[in-house]
């Protein structure tokens, strides 16, 4: 997903302000505990199952963290405030299916990618079904995403809908508010998989990308840190195990 521009260049200006306070690896390893941020409200990657949090991201996090011996420390807030917050040093990590684009990079250095997706079209009419048929529609995508850029890109939209969750922009096609929902295709298929009934039609992906833990602008230490700990996640199994948990396939970036 991907942060709308004036709040990345916003990011990228607190980044020259902040970036000295972010804690190195070594500070991290010191205080024993690594403190990551996610938004916890985009199933099945992050979300609350009660008031315990869990999910994809969230069980790859914990195995990283786990290799590199340290507690986690979990901190849930909006999507949009994620990245900022890596430049004020409020949290170590931040992953939350943020797509690796070339506007982030400037305000975040990205980890290893720990999987791919990409954003998929979802309707109620089934004609719906291709970038071509979203011409003259109405169009709902969760605000500060990359679904919103991609949407726009599309020829002929009507207009695109910003609703603070993806579960709000979800909810706006189901009561036909909207003419379809641009979100994660895993997210897409989980959706229609548990909601049966609810007439969901999955159409075609409308781009691909690349999703990334992020750390602080130029927190190379840390960044280092977690890819080698994250290879090791890939290596001993671990990460297809919980990949096969949530999608029943391997979810990893192809090499």
């Amino acid at each position: 997903m991907k942060i709308l521009k004036t709040m990345a260049t916003a990011a990228v200006a607190l980044c020259a302000a902040f970036s000295a306070q972010a804690r190195p690896i070594d500070a991290i390893q010191k205080d024993g505990k690594i403190i990551i941020a996610t938004e916890g409200q985009f199933a099945p990657f992050n979300y609350f199952n009660g008031t315990q949090l869990t999910g994809f991201e969230v069980d790859v996090a914990n195995l990283v963290a786990k290799k590199m011996n340290l507690k986690v420390e979990w901190k849930t807030l909006g999507f949009d405030a994620l990245l900022t917050g890596l430049a004020q040093d409020r949290w170590d990590v931040a992953i939350a299916s943020h797509g690796v684009t070339e506007e982030r990079s400037k305000a975040v250095t990205f980890a290893t990618p720990h999987y791919c997706s990409g954003g998929m079209i979802i309707a109620m009419d089934p004609a719906i079904r291709a970038g071509k048929d979203l011409a003259g529609k109405v169009v709902a995508v969760q605000t500060g995403t990359s679904y919103l850029e991609n949407v726009k890109k599309v020829p002929g939209v009507k207009d695109v809908k910003n609703f603070p969750t993806d579960v709000d922009a979800r909810s706006a096609l189901t009561s036909k508010r909207v003419d379809a929902w641009v979100t994660d295709k895993f997210v897409a298929k989980e959706v229609a998989a548990k909601n049966p009934k609810a007439g969901l039609k999955l159409g075609d992906m409308l781009f691909i990308e690349k999703i990334a833990p992020a750390v602080a602008k130029g927190n190379t230490s840390l960044a280092d840190a977690w890819n080698k700990a994250f290879a090791e996640v890939l290596a001993d199994g671990s990460y297809a195990a919980v990949s096969k948990k949530y999608f029943n396939e391997d979810v990893r970036c192809a090499p």
